[in-house]
């Protein structure tokens, strides 16, 4: 435990003499009122919140925010009060972790209501502060991370969210580092055996073309820094999630063209574009694969400039061209502001998140015009946050079927005739075969020879 919190210090170097007495208090109280809860590992439950501030201090994030990683689970797990934590530390803390304490269960009649409402309150907690949803991500990317030791159900149901709200929600402020973690994550518990193999061929690949990985780099390095441009290169795989949505679509392993690639990191704008001159006096492009992102940047404003290249042997290598700035802001979005510009910079983040995501402002419009909480989960997953779903087959196999899919339209994906079918469950219930299905749905259809084969039996 000492340990842990130790390693959290060796984050905070270039934080004050009082944001370090500040979060050492937060600290010490979190452990005083966690005292003698363990979680599932055995391990004291404060792991937990050290392991979120870490999340939050390789962020820079400000000394409040990693207090509230630090606190986050106090109000929700202990005695402790939001007034307890306002007057002992700010309210500006106390807010925040209030912001990700779910609601308590006595306010509603079904465990399915409290779930929406504590989603909900989640979700839009991003147009008050969007702090509070970085928290709640450092915190279920530390959960998904230690799944291990949950039971089987609890592993798939946590990760099933996890894929279809939080990574989408990562996405939506630009933290694709956390985003391509948890949809990795998740993966891993959904879908075992396809990750292991995807894993695997992953490493195989890596080990297979490093040496070249490594000679292009060299290459690139040595041909900008001959012209005057200062670059860092670093090598990226395709995140496993990435891969195993490429082949669901029919690719196989070795199609998929940008399982390596090269971030090429320069100074500044300009040298994006003389950077991918020289490149292509190096290699030589695969045209149709351009994409200037600088120019005309992409959704949550990442800023790139994407080539393909032919290197040794015809091998295709995609390379990403950017400054510093676009680096830090393409991989973690919103959650880089703290190291670009500074541990005061939550203002400017909120006022950038509503002038330029449109995320935000979707959101904030359905969430007054939706007062229901499951119309309201349904427009937003629908339309912001996810375009698939994940369902259970009656073999218990994961099937992933677009959002807004029916029964058709999954018996259809399993080839299978609707002329042969006689009954369909969804859940254990009898449904129609126009049934709208949700994630994580079970899904189990009768077949008309098998009710004969019963009477013959019988």
């Amino acid at each position: 435990m000492k340990d842990n919190f130790n390693e959290l210090l060796s984050e905070l170097t270039n934080y004050s003499p009082r944001e370090l007495s500040k979060i050492k208090s937060a600290y010490q109280f979190a452990d005083l009122a966690h005292a003698g809860q363990f979680r599932c590992s055995g391990e004291p439950y404060i792991c937990h919140p050290i392991s979120v501030a870490i999340i939050l201090a390789k962020m820079n994030a400000d000394s409040d925010t990693i207090c509230a990683g630090l606190l986050h689970d106090v109000i929700e797990d202990t005695s402790i009060t939001y007034d307890d934590i306002k007057n002992l530390f700010n309210e500006d803390i106390a807010n925040l972790v209030d912001g990700v304490t779910k609601m308590s269960s006595f306010r509603f009649s079904t465990k399915e209501e409290m779930n929406l409402a504590n989603t909900r309150k989640i979700i839009t907690s991003i147009t008050k502060d969007v702090r509070i949803i970085i928290i709640k991500l450092a915190d279920r990317l530390h959960n998904m991370s230690t799944m291990d030791f949950k039971p089987i159900e609890k592993q798939k149901e946590n990760s099933f969210e996890t894929l279809h709200i939080f990574a989408p929600i990562a996405g939506s402020i630009g933290a694709y580092q956390i985003k391509n973690q948890l949809e990795d994550l998740s993966i891993k518990y959904l879908e075992p055996d396809k990750y292991k193999q995807i894993s695997d061929e992953r490493s195989e690949y890596y080990e297979k073309y490093n040496k070249l990985l490594t000679n292009v780099s060299k290459e690139i390095v040595s041909i900008l820094s001959n012209n005057n441009i200062p670059c860092e290169v670093k090598e990226r795989v395709k995140s496993i999630y990435s891969i195993f949505k490429k082949e669901r679509e029919g690719n196989s392993f070795n199609s998929i063209q940008d399982l390596l690639s090269l971030s090429v990191i320069v100074d500044e704008v300009i040298n994006c574009y003389n950077s991918l001159y020289y490149i292509h006096s190096l290699y030589n492009p695969l045209n149709y694969s351009f994409r200037d992102y600088i120019s005309r940047p992409g959704v949550n404003k990442y800023k790139s400039l994407h080539t393909t290249v032919f290197v040794r042997d015809n091998t295709l290598l995609q390379a990403q061209i950017r400054t510093n700035e676009m680096d830090k802001l393409d991989n973690m979005g919103i959650c880089s502001y703290w190291e670009l510009f500074g541990h005061n910079s939550h203002k400017k983040m909120q006022k950038d998140l509503k002038k330029d995501f449109p995320f935000y402002s979707v959101l904030s419009t359905f969430n007054d015009t939706y007062n229901d909480d499951q119309e309201f989960m349904f427009h937003t997953e629908a339309e912001l946050l996810s375009s698939k779903i994940f369902v259970y087959n009656s073999n218990g196999e994961v099937v992933e079927l677009p959002y807004g899919s029916t029964i058709e339209k999954y018996l259809i994906n399993q080839g299978m005739d609707i002329n042969d079918i006689e009954e369909c469950y969804v859940n254990g219930k009898k449904v129609n075969k126009k049934k709208i299905l949700k994630d994580s749905d079970i899904i189990f259809v009768k077949l008309k020879q098998q009710k004969g084969l019963k009477l013959l039996l019988k």
